[in-house]
């Protein structure tokens, strides 16, 4: 079970693997990044010319006493330096840009796949863990991939340059001041092999504690009405805690880069001077090139620092770029399958052919079941909670694909057929339906974008969400918060309602759809209901078996099928299963 209690359970892959996959998003912005490559190649030349622009002037003016010379290279020295820190701050800029507009892709790339995968994803997992993936994950790269460009290239860049030119000026001295890098190489690989650990663990804690605050805010008015604060206050601190203690451990871990960087920098640093005094001696090396190795050893070190806190960043990001592509790597289970037609405009006609389905591979909620709806009938489904109503309105849908057998709508296998089309002639009406932020007229309009004002006033007066709405002191252009907080459960499921009808659906779906309206609403919805009911294939779900005696037939689901049906006076004839339910809610 996936859920805030349990960590998230990944495919493991290497960063080498996931972060140039990454990095193949700048690719579009070829020409940007061209540009900030020349920036960058200026800013690095000018701080490895530096060190020889000090040898020179100590050398050959400084110590022989040419002011003019020195006052010609000092102006030169000024000049390019000042050139480098313009394009340094060109280059951050546009890599700024760069990276905003990358991030801005990927996340909804994400979002995208999301929406298209089918709901075994979103049943398997909490809204809490997705909402980290899209926002928390993604904020997370902004700083790797520009750095990428602006840390990571000129700091390699400098390190193997200065190498070289260290070796060419001197290859004793160069020797010398590189004679921990084995041990630095050895102290890295150990470091980073622990850190990587846990930051992707530390990337767990926080999906966890992202999915319990999202689980409490939604549940917070049971919370409340129970007095439950004390305890989830509990298990937020719990969940805080394991974040922090990752958090920490991973930093420990990094931190010891910057310590270890230090001590191979001392030991290099000691060994060029003893070296160059000990053993070439005073005469050996002029003062100038001395300084000037000197800088080059902090040029050499100090990129490789840079390197170690670029690393920190690097593990992060990867965790959050591996848990990125992991969702987008996910296929959905349920799709239209190659060659797939246009499902035709509906008539009605629904068969189910030896359905078998279960939510997983060892329990079936549905055996063997068979039926047939003729166009324009109206099914209800009632039955003991958990028996299968809903899942077999969720299978016409096709939200789910069975195990065995066949649906055909107008004797189309609805696997034979594109989802979009399917779907499109469906309205779908349950018992929580989501009201959005925005104003009555635009959650009405969800049901079809295109309709024109008429069409939607049509709707709503034919569910009798209209005699609320023009109360109201603005009418339709009244403002909603999400969830519709502002609204009586009543009045959120008029607005539903209308949604629905406004789509026109030709097979239309009622889970529940009454439990939240009072009796009188209910008597005005009603009326509503059959109107609109005239002429479309309908299945209604309903508890409340007095919502239902106008049904052309029932089916009583139990037990992994049908297990009576037919119409109410039928089944009350019958004293069977039915009977028994209707005495038992009436009693």
């Amino acid at each position: 079970m996936n859920s805030y209690k349990v960590d998230e359970q990944q495919v493991q892959k290497s960063n080498f693997e996931t972060m140039p996959r990454l990095f193949r998003y700048l690719l579009k912005y070829k020409k940007r990044i061209a540009g900030v490559f020349a920036l960058m190649a200026f800013g690095t030349a000018v701080d490895l010319v530096n060190p020889l622009l000090n040898e020179r002037a100590i050398d050959r003016y400084i110590l022989p006493g040419d002011v003019p010379g020195l006052v010609r290279i000092v102006l030169l020295g000024a000049a390019i330096n000042i050139l480098a820190v313009l394009a340094i701050k060109l280059r951050m800029l546009l890599m700024a840009k760069t990276s905003n507009k990358v991030i801005q892709e990927l996340r909804q790339e994400l979002y995208d796949h999301i929406q298209g995968l089918d709901l075994a994803f979103f049943d398997s997992r909490p809204s809490g863990k997705i909402l980290a993936r899209i926002i928390g994950d993604s904020n997370s790269l902004k700083d790797i991939i520009e750095n990428a460009v602006t840390t990571l290239i000129p700091n390699l860049v400098t390190v193997i340059a200065v190498m070289v030119i260290m070796f060419v000026k001197n290859w004793k001295l160069a020797l010398a001041a590189l004679c921990s890098l084995p041990f630095l190489i050895g102290g890295v690989f150990l470091i980073s092999i622990m850190a990587e650990k846990h930051w992707k663990a530390k990337r767990q804690k926080s999906s966890n504690m992202n999915a319990f605050i999202n689980e409490d805010l939604s549940g917070i008015k049971i919370i409340q009405s129970f007095r439950a604060e004390q305890e989830t206050d509990k298990t937020f601190q719990s969940l805080v805690w394991d974040d922090r203690k990752e958090f920490l451990r991973a930093v420990r871990w990094c931190d010891g880069f910057g310590s270890w960087i230090d001590l191979c920098w001392s030991v290099g640093t000691m060994a060029l001077y003893m070296v160059g005094i000990k053993l070439l001696g005073i005469e050996g090396v002029s003062i100038g090139t001395y300084i000037a190795f000197g800088s080059y050893v902090g040029m050499f070190w100090q990129p490789i620092l840079n390197l170690s806190n670029f690393y920190n960043q690097f593990v992060n990001a990867a965790s959050g770029a591996e848990r990125i592509f992991e969702i987008i790597d996910k296929r959905p289970l349920v799709t239209s399958k190659a060659g797939a037609k246009a499902m035709p405009a509906i008539k009605g006609g629904v068969e189910f052919k030896n359905v078998t389905f279960g939510y997983t591979d060892d329990v079936d909620v549905l055996k063997n079941v068979d039926f047939s709806v003729t166009q324009g009938e109206t099914i209800a489904l009632v039955g003991p909670t958990g028996a299968g109503k809903s899942t077999v309105v969720n299978l016409v849908s096709r939200f789910y694909d069975i195990k065995d057998g066949e649906i055909l709508i107008d004797g189309n296998d609805i696997r034979d057929v594109e989802l979009s089309s399917l779907r499109t002639q469906m309205g779908i009406m349950t018992q929580d339906n989501y009201i959005f932020s925005g104003t009555i007229r635009e959650n009405i309009m969800y049901g079809k974008l295109d309709a024109t004002e008429e069409e939607m006033l049509e709707a709503s007066r034919a569910v009798h969400a209209d005699d609320f709405i023009k109360n109201l002191p603005d009418g339709y252009d009244t403002k909603l918060t999400a969830r519709g907080g502002e609204l009586s459960n009543g009045q959120r499921q008029l607005v539903a309602f209308a949604r629905t009808m406004l789509s026109n659906p030709r097979i239309l779906i009622l889970d529940e759809a009454t439990s939240s309206i009072d009796t009188k609403t209910e008597l005005l919805v009603q009326k509503g209901i059959a109107s609109m009911l005239k002429g479309r294939t309908s299945f209604v779900i309903a508890h409340r078996l007095s919502t239902i005696q106008n049904a052309d037939r029932i089916f009583v689901i139990d037990k992994g099928g049908i297990v009576e049906s037919g119409s109410p006076a039928e089944l009350m004839a019958k004293k069977g299963a039915y009977y028994a339910l209707r005495q038992a809610q009436f009693a």
